[in-house]
């Protein structure tokens, strides 16, 4: 049984039963000054001691056992693990924890001896739960058993805190290779033995961790450990609890940590975190290197312009998402994290550390069989370069509707420059049938998004039915997003954001069979080529765009098949850039200049479109 899924799903399932040995000892809870009570269980429950099965576990996994005991005693705890699927529960688990609290703090181990019916390996067993406030839970985990009986020993890392504990002790263990077993314990108590030494702890699991932050990102320091030097001369490791441990910051003017080990990044530059247990200092350190506030988008995405009736919506504020399961799957070697924000009060999901990360919606899986599209708006501050990509799988669980079975089918799709720009939203929108080995899509899972940017913004995330490419629309009902390059940084050509260039010729006559006018949407102006064969645009002068970096402009088209642009300077010089049509509303387009090798950058003076269909556009200019 997964181990990490015990140790924290059934703290959350209380008890399902509770049985008391003996009358509970209220007097105690009402004095400053607990008994030292070190047994928990010798031959029979210890004074005011009670059992609690855990949610989901078997309410009768625990009985006393007057046949099997450790030196011949007179009881023992027996514990039956059932077998997979077993219908009174999954796995076998509680706490034994007191009515009062009890001063443990003159002892520095738990003790107890166990064995089993087989070789076996305990998923976790240690004290601290008390069913309430469960303050100093400590834990060992993967607990080997045989049939032979044998001591173990939990380290306390502080007994000084344990004043009025009431959690005595508590284990876990679930099915091994789907198979029930019955093991025992016997003589648990606390004790002080002078047989164990070189108490320690540590934090990030002993290691001098560094991580990147920015301002008001909140990490978690883990790795909470404690160990003993045992009798036999191996080491003993233990999860400790938080509550155990002091931490401190060599900065908080960078970094400020509290006392659950939440460090919260309050400025820009570097700064270490560190811990004690008692007076002795832990091995390892998180050291904070903060970026201060890192780039992000000031602007949120273009709201989708598809009907709702004709999309499957997994994130998205403009329609009615289905239900997802975890936008984070946290896959063995994935380091992604993501943060749930808002832009412009437009809910975003940012990826930070991206690698991969996996996006499940198996509980409901998705039938986008009459669906034709797959969109995704994406923005990142990382730099772009021609080997950086960007990728995103799509994986359909076959007709079995599981994982695995041999009918699962995949399909990965990799986006590069000019598509990924940098500190822009780009909407990634491609057929469904791009995904050439996803042959069916009637039980759509998994959704992964991966490639070279570690930090990644992503917002409306959905399936789409298009006729024609735009749902049905035959032309734009809105405007272009505006653009927000510093106009400093920007030759315009057609925009109504900025000052274009002066005497510009939309329709130069060139023989070509499109019919040009200019629009009004919103009282935002914009071009439409009708009929398009070829179309050319005359600049006033010409430009030197040397120092820019991009041609960009927005793009709408329902019906085009075909579509280039050229860049031309004198002689002519001219190249093509093929475009990809039609798109899903406004498409943002940046083509680096370089595509148009050999065109003379420091003497530009015509842009040309060739193609079909009706064509619209905006804000065409060239940027840094």
């Amino acid at each position: 049984m997964n181990l990490n899924k015990l140790k924290y799903a059934f703290l959350l399932g209380l008890c399902t039963c509770i049985f008391s040995a003996c009358e509970r000892d209220v007097e105690g809870l009402s004095t400053p000054e607990f008994p030292s009570i070190p047994q928990v269980f010798i031959d029979d429950f210890s004074a005011g001691l009670n059992y609690a099965a855990f949610g989901g576990s078997v309410p009768t996994a625990f009985q006393v056992d007057n046949k099997e005991t450790h030196n011949n005693s007179s009881a023992s705890m027996r514990f039956e693990v059932p077998d997979a699927n077993d219908a009174r529960g999954a796995y076998a688990g509680g706490s034994f924890f007191t009515s009062s609290g009890r001063n443990l703090s003159s002892y520095n181990v738990l003790t107890f001896w166990a064995k089993a019916t087989k070789s076996a390996t305990l998923d976790i067993v240690g004290f601290g739960l008390d069913l309430g406030a469960n303050k100093f839970p400590t834990s060992i985990s993967g607990v080997k058993v045989n049939t032979n009986w044998k001591k173990y020993y939990i380290p306390i890392p502080d007994p000084s805190l344990l004043t009025a504990e009431r959690g005595m002790f508590y284990y876990s263990e679930g099915p091994e290779d789907g198979n029930g077993y019955t093991f025992w314990i016997d003589e648990v108590k606390f004790e002080n033995l002078g047989t164990v030494a070189h108490p320690k702890s540590a934090i990030m699991d002993g290691l001098d961790v560094v991580k990147e932050a920015e301002v008001n990102e909140v990490i978690k320091v883990t790795g909470l450990k404690a160990s003993i030097n045992l009798p036999n001369g191996v080491d003993q490791s233990a999860d400790a609890s938080v509550a155990f441990f002091k931490f401190s910051s060599s900065d908080e003017k960078i970094a400020k940590v509290n006392d659950n080990g939440e460090v919260t990044v309050t400025g820009a530059g570097e700064a270490v975190i560190t811990a004690k247990v008692g007076e002795n200092v832990s091995k390892g350190s998180l050291t904070i290197k903060s970026v201060g506030l890192a780039p992000k988008p000031t602007v949120s995405a273009p709201v989708p312009t598809k009907a709702a009736a004709d999309v499957i919506s997994l994130y998205s504020n403009k329609y009615t998402n289905v239900p997802v399961d975890t936008w984070n799957t946290h896959w063995q070697f994935s380091t992604a994290e993501e943060t749930f924000i808002k832009v412009q009060n437009d809910d975003v999901i940012k990826y930070k550390n991206l690698n991969f990360v996996g996006v499940e919606f198996v509980a409901n899986t998705i039938n986008a069989t009459n669906m034709t599209h797959f969109h995704i708006d994406m923005w990142t501050p990382d730099a772009v370069t021609a080997a950086k990509s960007f990728k995103v799988l799509l994986v359909d669980f076959g007709a079995n509707n599981a994982y695995g079975g041999g009918d699962d089918l995949s399909h990965e799709l990799t986006f590069k420059a000019p598509v990924i720009t940098s500190q822009n939203w780009v909407g990634i929108d491609v057929p469904l049938s791009s995904f050439t080995g996803l042959t069916k899509r009637a039980n759509l899972a998994q959704l992964v998004l991966s490639g070279d940017f570690p930090n990644v913004y992503i917002d409306n995330v959905y399936f789409y039915k298009s006729n024609g490419g735009t749902g049905g629309a035959t032309s734009p009902t809105s405007p272009a997003p505006l653009p927000s390059y510093p106009a400093a940084d920007v030759i315009s050509i057609f925009s109504d954001q900025y000052t274009n260039v002066a005497g510009t010729n939309f329709n130069p006559n060139w023989g070509q069979a499109t019919v040009v006018t200019e629009i009004s949407l919103q009282n935002n102006k914009a071009l439409k080529y009708a009929g398009l064969n070829y179309q050319g645009t005359q600049f006033g002068s010409n430009q030197n765009v040397s120092g820019m970096q991009f041609l960009h402009l927005d793009l709408w088209t329902a019906n085009s098949t075909e579509l280039k642009i050229f860049l031309i300077s004198p002689g002519p010089v001219e190249t093509p850039y093929t475009l990809t049509v039609p798109t899903s509303g406004w498409s943002k387009i940046d083509i680096p200049l370089t595509s148009f090798a050999p065109v003379n950058l420091a003497d530009v003076f015509q842009i040309k479109m060739e193609g079909n269909g009706d064509v619209f556009l905006d804000n065409i200019l060239f940027r840094k």
